[in-house]
């Protein structure tokens, strides 16, 4: 049996995985961790989630409850995941990272520190998202120069970071597959007189709205046609899905850096 310890036990994202981990067969939570000062500290999680007595408390830091499991799964902040995975690292223990908005200083160092820890890091946990990176990076390749590609995410009205980072490593996918920079070529926004869009441009647009949880258009646009993909999220429980799918996986890996093309066995 998995034991996992999940960060974020009070947020929407962390609720979802310790919920669906209760019901998932080989893996069940050992730990949970919220922000200090944060309402639910001291509470069983199994009661705060309507789940029965769990005998599991929240603790306020990572550190009072590593020993107890195999595995953190943290959709947190940015700003805490470096701590979170040198904590992992220290101790032994493997980690799954979903947390979006790294810079790139912090994804530098975790992708140091996971040198010698076991770490799945990804901006989206979604099978049907990561089968979509797939498919992107193959039809990007077969169409070429010819069409011009746009990227369009739609979220919830309190996401604090833009573009998505799924937004971000789908066009990174295909600026791979096409040869570009994406730092060169990457447009983020336009207004005004900008006159004829350049041709290797790749255009990552966003939209914040509502109760949206996450939809993701890319747009190949050639003379006479185009082509659209769309993946379109209705909760959370895909990603936590993914994120579970995730932890049992990673425990029987050896250190290194992985993603959820790992995972999934989509690489080569």
């Amino acid at each position: 049996m998995v034991k996992a310890i999940v960060l974020g036990a009070g947020g929407r994202m962390g609720g979802r995985i310790s919920t669906l981990i209760a019901s998932s067969g080989g893996i069940e939570i050992a730990g949970a961790v919220e922000t200090e000062g944060h309402s639910c500290i001291g509470s069983d999680i199994g009661d705060i989630l309507a789940l029965g007595h769990m005998n599991v408390y929240i603790d306020d830091d990572l550190e009072k409850c590593i020993d107890k499991g195999d595995v953190v799964i943290d959709f947190t902040h940015h700003d805490a995941a470096v701590k979170n995975t040198e904590i992992a690292s220290g101790h032994g223990k493997a980690i799954v990272i979903g947390t979006t908005g790294l810079t790139s200083a912090e994804t530098e160092e975790i992708t140091r520190i996971a040198r010698s820890t076991r770490c799945v890091m990804a901006p989206n946990m979604s099978v049907g998202v990561n089968v979509m990176f797939k498919v992107l990076d193959s039809v990007a390749r077969i169409l070429g120069e010819e069409y011009d590609v746009e990227i369009v995410e739609a979220h919830h009205n309190q996401k604090k970071d833009a573009p998505s980072g799924t937004a971000v490593k789908m066009a990174q996918c295909i600026a791979d597959a096409l040869g570009r920079n994406l730092a060169e070529v990457g447009n983020y926004g336009r207004k005004g007189m900008i006159g004829a869009r350049p041709k290797n441009e790749i255009g990552i647009q966003t939209v914040r709205a509502g109760d949206i949880v996450g939809e993701h258009t890319v747009i190949f646009g050639g003379t006479g046609e185009r082509l659209e993909f769309i993946h379109r999220a209705h909760s959370r429980d895909n990603f936590a899905r993914g994120a579970i799918r995730a932890a049992l996986w990673i425990v029987q890996q050896e250190p290194g850096l992985y993603d959820m093309q790992d995972v999934l066995g989509l690489k080569g």
